[in-house]
């Protein structure tokens, strides 16, 4: 009885961390809208709140980590329970540098409209390569609550469309740049944009990984799609 108790005890502090990694996930999605709102509508306001949502991420991630190193020196997990608390610890950390780049995103706006040439660039196409990037995010939190290895492999796979917007945005911007020397410095702030909507998209492959890690106790980093497949069967 004493077992079942501690064992429920247990159950119950894992809950609750994994609850407040979805609602770190749920502040970082928000974020990401706000910075993409931000970029479609040109407004420093907007851009001002996603700076000013930085520092509630970042205790957020604080707090998830002390609860961590809390619950593991007192039930001293073993096999899968250690494997998912390892993986909150990387996923929070991962999700603390989504909000990170969101919070680039946003000072990147601000440059953009105040040098005066942000109607002129083409800030459409990057708009689609963050609206991936957030869905992308959106799945890996959803994989993340239903350990779903499935869905995991398809958001490994999915990671590649970003990469392809970002190299297809960075061929674009180098024309407007020979075109039109007047768009490098607003140039140079969107390539730095781009790329930290790229990197909102590795964060959420990473996320995809640890996944697999906590049910199939596989590490697929640095893997090919065919060893991670392999995997989760």
């Amino acid at each position: 009885m004493p077992d079942k108790h501690l064992s429920t005890q247990f159950d119950s502090e894992l809950n609750g961390v994994s609850s407040r990694v979805m609602e770190l996930g749920g502040l970082v999605e928000a974020q990401i809208h706000q910075a993409i709102y931000a970029l479609s509508q040109f407004s420093m306001e907007v851009a001002n709140q996603v700076s000013e949502n930085e520092a509630r991420v970042n205790s957020m991630e604080v707090e998830i980590d002390r609860e961590l190193s809390s619950i593991i020196a007192r039930r001293q997990p073993t096999a899968r329970d250690l494997r998912l608390l390892i993986a909150i610890s990387k996923t929070t950390a991962n999700l603390e540098r989504v909000g990170d780049e969101a919070e680039k995103i946003a000072r990147m706006v601000k440059s953009i409209i105040r040098s005066g040439s942000a109607r002129s660039l083409p800030t459409s196409d990057l708009r689609v390569a963050a609206d991936l990037a957030s869905g992308l995010l959106r799945k890996a939190l959803d994989a993340f609550a239903r350990l779903d290895t499935t869905a995991a492999v398809s958001i490994l796979k999915e990671d590649d469309l970003i990469d392809k917007e970002f190299d297809g945005f960075v061929r674009k911007l180098i024309t407007y740049m020979m075109e039109d020397p007047r768009t490098i410095s607003a140039s140079l702030d969107l390539l730095f944009l781009a790329k930290a909507i790229e990197r909102i998209g590795d964060h959420s492959k990473n996320i995809a990984e640890f996944i697999i890690y906590i049910v199939k106790g596989a590490d697929v980093r640095h893997t090919s799609m065919e060893h991670i497949e392999s995997a989760v069967q």
